[in-house]
């Protein structure tokens, strides 16, 4: 709870710094103070102390997975905006509003992740899409920007209505009457067809957000269209907060029907892992490639969904961790460069090795290869789906998948050091730009050594409200 006061003041609070304050500086240090807040006022909810306490009437539901996930969400946050946040500036003159919108988007997150209650669901996923709609189209002179935001609310508004229907099918189909999510399952043995129907365009309004194939289409175009600074907010910190909710969903909310609708989840899972990999091989923005790449991330997370285990559980947090802290960084470095095409990087180790090093590790990372947090990251998915003995096919595409994955990742290293071009940065980095890089390329190293030092939490901490 004190994560949603929080964000939903401190978005109101940046409305109105704009007003009281012209310094872009004064304004993004008020950005930064409020996500530190945050991540106290998550962690204190943590330890079990509230700013509020009140009655949720089952509404919400606060335990040590949604709020890892929402420390995960923040801490991924801060990081961007100390290391893109000046990018904000060159977006456009409303700074003060960038920064609201992103708080108004946490506190959709905050709900997401802590959600008892399809209603809740809907509110989190709504607070969550319009302001990045708006923040999409933020860049005002940039057709493709225009285009890209067009796109995303015509799309968004489209699997939103599929969300409502479905919410609907399940309040109806539930045997209790009921919104709250451990109360839509039936102990019938036969589901009924209106139950499936909602648990299906559920499953499709949720593919949709975290861009699952075959509903991903409007991924690369959006991505690429919004400013980069936004667009690494987007790949990243959201996409893994509404993986938290939406196996949160189907855990708590269809788990002991999963026979019933695993087949369709990996069906979903194989066609975002092939066609994620698969396109990206082709790309030549590096940008593009990169908003390729976060489908098949988001194929690699679905096996989580698929399996629902505690190790699926344990394996989605490490991922978003792992998953965000890579994104993140590779998009603070695109923002420095002239050309944001794999050219625009050729001889980069030679002119600046620091980030083309630290880059590698990014790299790396996010495609899975061994002492980064993303080789453990991987491998607890797949070692959810192998659990449970079934869909071993699905783990043996995956881990070919995985492979294909590393020809456009080392595309790009192989540019930085086995060309030579004109390729750099369009200013030099800053010391502390530098050193912000390396502290992420330290965490995804440590997450790959030690894993454990962010999973204990889920089992140590079992707090709920």
């Amino acid at each position: 709870m004190n994560a949603i006061i929080l964000s939903a003041v401190w978005g109101i609070i940046m409305m109105f710094s704009g007003i009281v304050t012209k310094s872009k500086t004064a304004i993004r240090n008020t950005a930064i103070i409020g996500l530190a807040l945050l991540l106290i006022g998550n962690y204190a909810d943590m330890m079990g102390y509230h700013l509020v306490t009140m009655e949720v009437h089952k509404m919400l539901y606060f335990d040590t997975f949604g709020l890892l996930g929402n420390s995960i969400a923040f801490a991924s946050t801060l990081l961007l905006v100390l290391l893109s946040g000046r990018d904000m500036e060159k977006v456009g003159h409303n700074l003060a509003e960038y920064f609201a919108l992103i708080f108004f988007v946490l506190c959709g997150i905050s709900l997401v992740t802590t959600f008892n209650s399809l209603l809740m669901l809907f509110l989190g996923i709504e607070i969550i899409s319009i302001p990045l709609y708006i923040l999409t189209g933020s860049d005002k002179k940039n057709l493709k920007s225009n285009e890209a935001a067009l796109k995303y609310f015509l799309m968004g508004s489209f699997s939103t209505g599929l969300m409502l229907l479905g919410i609907a099918f399940l309040y109806g189909a539930s045997p209790m009457g009921s919104f709250a999510v451990d109360e839509l399952w039936t102990a019938k043995p036969q589901v009924s067809p209106l139950m499936l129907s909602g648990i299906l365009l559920l499953l499709i309004s949720m593919s949709f957000k975290v861009s699952a194939a075959p509903f991903h289409f409007w991924t690369p175009d959006v991505y690429d269209g919004a400013p980069t600074v936004f667009t690494s907010f987007m790949a990243t910190i959201v996409k893994v907060s509404i993986f938290v909710g939406f196996i949160r969903l189907f855990d708590e909310g269809f788990g002991q029907g999963a026979a019933q609708w695993q087949i369709f989840v990996a069906i979903i899972t194989a066609a975002t892992l092939f066609i994620g990999n698969i396109t990206a091989v082709f790309q030549q923005s590096v940008k593009r490639m990169l908003a390729y790449s976060s489908i098949a991330q988001a194929g690699f997370m679905l096996l989580g969904l698929l399996s629902l285990t505690g190790i699926a559980k344990q394996g989605i947090i490490l991922y978003a961790a792992a998953y965000s802290l890579a994104t993140i960084g590779i998009f603070a470095i695109l923002l420095r460069m002239k050309d944001y095409t794999f050219e625009g990087f050729n001889g980069l180790a030679k002119r600046q090795p620091l980030l083309a090093a630290t880059c590698t590790i990014f790299l790396l990372s996010l495609a899975g290869i061994p002492l980064t947090g993303g080789f453990f990251a991987k491998y607890y998915m797949l070692m959810s789906v192998v659990s449970t003995g079934k869909f071993m096919w699905l783990a043996i595409f995956a881990v070919l998948c995985a492979a294909v994955s590393a020809y456009y990742y080392f595309r790009v290293i192989q540019a930085m050091y086995f060309k030579d071009g004109e390729g750099g940065t369009e200013v030099e980095p800053s010391a502390g730009f530098k050193g912000l890089l390396v502290l992420l390329a330290a965490l995804i190293l440590v997450l790959g050594v030690f894993p454990q030092t962010l999973l204990h939490q889920l089992t140590e901490m079992i707090y709920t409200w």
